[in-house]
Parts: C-alpha cells; sequence; structure tokens
C-alpha cells in the first residue's frame, strides 16, 4: 500500500483529507508546517505528500523547493484555495506533480494520488 504524508496547517482540513486518503492509501504522517513536513518527509519516506500552499513559519512552496532539491523524486501534490492559480502553475514549474483546488471533491483528491502511481 502507497503511504502519504499530509500538510496542511488547518487539522479540519488535514482530518479530511485522511478520512479520504485513507479509503485507499496509507497516511503515514500529518505536518501543521512546512518545516516539520521536511523533517518528516526524511524520516518516513512516503511514497507522496499532499502540500498546502499558504502556511506559517514555512509555506509550501517553500517546502516544496526543499523537497525536491533534496529528494527530487518526491511525488508532491499542491493543496490551494481558489485564488492561488499564479501559485499553483509555480508550483508545478517547482517540480510538484499536480494540484487539488479547495474545497475538494473526494474524487478529485483519489485521482490526483492515483496518477502519481500510473
Amino acid at each position: 500500500m502507497k503511504r502519504g504524508l499530509i500538510v496542511d496547517d488547518a487539522t479540519v482540513m488535514r482530518m479530511r483529507l485522511r478520512d479520504i486518503l485513507q479509503t485507499r492509501y496509507e497516511v503515514v504522517g500529518e505536518a501543521e508546517n512546512g518545516q516539520k513536513a521536511v523533517e518528516l518527509y526524511g524520516n518516513l519516506k512516503p511514497d507522496f505528500v499532499t502540500m498546502d500552499i499558504t502556511m506559517a513559519e514555512m509555506n509550501g512552496m517553500d517546502a516544496l523547493k526543499s523537497l525536491i532539491a533534496k529528494f527530487p523524486d518526491a511525488k508532491i501534490v499542491m493543496v490551494s484555495a481558489m485564488g492561488q492559480k499564479a501559485m499553483v502553475f509555480e508550483a508545478l514549474g517547482q517540480g510538484a506533480r499536480d494540484f487539488i483546488i479547495k474545497p475538494f471533491e473526494p474524487d478529485r483528491v483519489l485521482m490526483a494520488i492515483d496518477r502519481l502511481f500510473e
């Protein structure tokens, strides 16, 4: 079973993503900011990451850049609010594999993660 790391500063969003992902994947960790995500990734070695863009301490863009620099094969799906289209395109250019727009539909989340492993 593929293993994932959920990164979002909102507890309710992490819970929602966990509920969706656990129907098909194992969630091995959660982080509330990018700094913790980078630390956890090195320890847990997940198969994929869902990464919120806007977070305190270290935002998702900086965490994405850090993870891709250290782990070029990292499979990261960005999670963003509706008004962050420019950041989504920047993230894709920096190595993110896909994106999910909040509020998200379970089918869209699972489709984004499934495509990582096709």
